[in-house]
């Protein structure tokens, strides 16, 4: 589900809707592990090598994920500083806040903190899990 967060936290809380062409994503060694395209309200994620993986599409305040064949595998709705995501079924599974120093945190379904994600200057995302140890990085 890490690809699906931090792809959501990009567009919402990062470059919003209006920022085109694509985002890569790597481990926490730098390597590539995948990357995302932007075409208006449609983003489609890819592996590595350049397999799609999913796709999401926004539509006001909720985005709606999808599998590779098409699927709809779940959801999330923004409201405020706040974006809760459902699964397929429309049952809770996590929920992400950001803060005034654009600190974005990850939640579990019974709000305890599961990881977190601050945006350099640069534009880079570093992912951390909640010990605050690296995982992950997306430019």
């Amino acid at each position: 589900m890490r690809k699906y967060l931090i792809l959501i936290l990009l567009i919402i809380f990062t470059y919003g809707m209006a920022f085109a062409s694509g985002i890569n994503s790597y481990d926490k060694y730098g390597s590539k592990t995948g990357s995302y395209r932007i075409n208006g309200n449609k983003i489609t994620s890819y592996d590595k090598y350049g397999s799609k993986t999913g796709s999401y599409r926004t539509n006001g305040d909720t985005t709606t994920s999808y599998d590779k064949y098409g699927s709809k595998t779940g959801s999330y709705r923004t409201n405020g500083n706040t974006t809760t995501q459902y699964n397929k079924y429309g049952s809770k599974v996590g929920s992400y806040k950001t803060d005034s120093n654009g600190v974005t945190t990850s939640y579990d379904k019974y709000g305890h903190k599961t990881g977190s994600f601050k945006t350099d200057s640069s534009g880079r995302t570093v992912e951390y899990d909640r010990y605050g140890r690296k995982i992950g990085s997306y430019k």
